[in-house]
């Protein structure tokens, strides 16, 4: 799309995303660090995301959806590649085609992915995904355990025995000492078989289990692995949104839907072409009894005034000097000081689910590749 023509831009640092992933494998001490690449890459784009990484030295890239894993291996030939969701029935021909892994977290799914092996005559390899707290996804670890001793696993490859952790952003929570202490005990179950735990928060754990391979997902797209503590990630997102008209509302009036936010004194309205169906959520409105996003507006910072609608935002421009802004500028939605965790926060949410909502009609930019 045209800048010209987007009532928003989204700007992705690939420098900035290849960067952070050499911070986390820095700090991995030796571990392998592979990459999360899910939900589109966290909203930036497979298709950008991947070879930036892999240019970077990352080899190994985790998906939810198969549709995810052929979208990675379009573009990128030579990397492992693990879908996380597991294998749904009847899809086995297609991870065999196009060279995919599996992540298997039930006994059903070990014994389709055994099966086709056999009959294929090939001991193809896949993750065994155990459960060590999470009640999610994954065998139990006893569960895991047991088909260890049973030798149930002859007929593919165990490429990686994986766990999920629980709270690994509250250093302190107790279930990640348990957690820790029932991987490693599987662990011993599986010689010979890769283990990986860690996720973006993990890896900065004091218990350093970072084991032979870390998953950053998170923390690769800017997001601070350690909530409460400064954000040793660089920003990998920039999002600024158009100025589509200026007004000015009385003392009294008031702006946008249901009327919940009422001008004290005269205050200039900036309104842009950025809404929730631009992936900005609605939960970012701002009331008379509640404050809400904030954008910078030619360097100053500016409250949004009213309900975030479908495709707009209306900001109150007060402080800002008049002859400063006009129709067509671009004031920032994300960067320039305002991180994603913070808009997660003032969307009541977290930067996770905000990175992974911003929508398809932004003009994208790509720089640092």
């Amino acid at each position: 799309m045209p800048e010209a023509e987007a009532g928003g831009i989204l700007t992705i640092d690939l420098a900035a995303l290849a960067a952070n992933w050499r911070l986390l494998r820095d700090r991995a001490r030796g571990a392998e660090c592979a990459a999360v690449v899910k939900a589109d890459a966290y909203g930036i784009g497979i298709e950008a995301a991947v070879p930036a990484l892999f240019a970077a030295g990352c080899r190994t890239f985790f998906v939810a959806h198969l549709q995810e894993a052929t979208r990675a291996r379009a573009v990128c030939q030579d990397a492992t590649i693990y879908v996380l969701n597991g294998l749904l029935v009847g899809t086995a021909p297609a991870y065999a085609t196009h060279g995919l892994r599996p992540v298997l977290g039930s006994r059903e799914e070990i014994e389709e992915w055994a099966a086709f092996c056999r009959a294929a005559g090939r001991r193809l390899p896949a993750a065994v995904h155990a459960d060590t707290g999470m009640n999610r996804l994954g065998l139990r670890a006893e569960e895991a355990a047991a088909l260890a001793a049973e030798g149930a696993l002859p007929d593919f490859e165990p490429a990686l025995l994986m766990s999920h952790l629980v709270s690994a952003d509250e250093p302190d929570h107790p279930v990640t000492a348990r957690q820790i202490a029932a991987f490693l005990a599987l662990r011993e179950r599986f010689p010979g078989v890769p283990a990986s735990l860690c996720n973006s928060s993990g890896i900065f754990l004091r218990l350093q289990p970072h084991l032979d391979l870390v998953r950053p997902g998170y923390a690769l797209y800017g997001g601070n692995p350690m909530p409460g503590a400064d954000n040793p990630m660089r920003p990998v997102v920039h999002l600024a949104g158009r100025i589509i008209q200026l007004r000015w509302a009385a003392d009294g009036e008031t702006v946008g839907y249901n009327a919940h936010w009422t001008a004290q004194g005269r205050r200039r309205i900036a309104t842009i072409s950025v809404g929730y169906a631009d992936g900005y959520l609605r939960a970012a409105s701002a009331t008379n009894l509640k404050a809400g996003g904030e954008a910078v507006v030619a360097g100053v910072r500016c409250p949004f005034a009213g309900r975030v609608s479908m495709d707009l935002i209306t900001i109150d421009v007060s402080g800002v000097p008049e002859d400063s802004i006009a129709r067509g500028d671009l004031v920032t939605l994300i960067g320039d000081g305002i991180g994603i965790d913070e808009v997660g926060a003032r969307c009541g949410t977290i930067g996770y689910e905000v990175l992974t909502s911003l929508g398809r009609r932004y003009a994208r930019r790509y720089v640092g590749s």
